[in-house]
């Protein structure tokens, strides 16, 4: 069944600010970051800060680009594609000025799709990462993410799935490029999983442009036996990336790869 979230829970957390994630969710779960594998590094730094208003993360060993609500870290590859034509279409921002952001786009040249409605577009970052955008004077911060959109045969598929797996919460959200709704699961920090229907199956996401998504678990451990327990399989095991962060690798029944990490944040100073 479908449900729209009340307002109340549609707030941004005031915990999801730059360098920090939304608090977990009742099953211990919070979007992490979104990995994209790229020629350079360097190119999508700057358009990721430059144009997009993100905060390099200096602490971190992987290249980082922060933002409220999610980071999108870079690994030099050579992908297989761009994300159009695999599951994981696109993901999206929401802009407090967004005239501001037009200009700012329009001056140095990036190319802005937009069509009947001037609040919602698309730009296209390197490695034909495709980015929509969004305008909410409301919201508290310049810039913070809104959601990840899936193109997929199997919509209820993969509400019900994301909703057993990682207690993301099924609803809709409105649509902003056209009068309607998009069916979606809810995440912590006002941010959703959004799905948009595709006749067939479309490739998996690894190797592409945007080769998985992460989601910050609490109790790892507990995290893995239980889903395990539900029969999935994890790609990669349990391991230590580095002396402070746990993580694990899996992939959904449609090919999005995912990424599971406990204490990904930088140690406090």
């Amino acid at each position: 069944m479908k449900f729209l979230l009340t307002s109340t829970l549609a707030i941004l957390s005031a915990a999801s600010v730059f360098g920090q994630f939304a608090p977990p969710n009742d099953a211990g779960v919070s979007l992490g970051h979104i990995h994209l594998y790229v020629k350079d590094v360097a190119a999508q730094q700057r358009f990721f800060t430059e144009m997009m208003g993100g905060t390099f993360l200096k602490e971190n060993a992987n290249p980082t680009v922060q933002f409220p609500g999610v980071w999108i870290m870079f690994r030099q590859a050579e992908a297989s594609g761009a994300p159009a034509g695999s599951i994981l279409n696109h993901f999206g921002f929401v802009f407090k000025d967004l005239p501001a952001m037009l200009a700012k786009w329009k001056a140095a040249g990036v190319e802005v799709q937009q069509n009947a409605n001037p609040n919602q577009g698309y730009v296209t970052a390197p490695d034909g990462v495709r980015i929509e955008f969004f305008g909410d004077p409301s919201i508290p911060v310049p810039v913070r993410m809104d959601h990840i959109h899936f193109f997929t045969f199997d919509i209820p598929g993969m509400q019900e799935w994301y909703s057993k797996v990682f207690g993301a919460v099924p609803g809709q959200r409105p649509r902003v490029s056209t009068p309607g709704w998009v069916d979606c699961v809810f995440l912590p920090g006002d941010i959703n999983l959004s799905f948009q229907k595709n006749a067939t199956p479309l490739a998996p996401t690894q190797g592409r442009s945007i080769d998985h998504i992460g989601f910050e678990v609490k109790n790892i451990d507990a995290f893995v036996k239980r889903i395990e327990a539900q029969g999935i399989k994890l790609d990669q095991p349990l391991g230590r990336p580095n002396p402070t962060t746990k993580n694990a690798f899996l992939t959904d029944p449609w090919g999005v790869r995912i990424e599971l990490t406990e204490h990904f944040l930088p140690p406090a100073k």
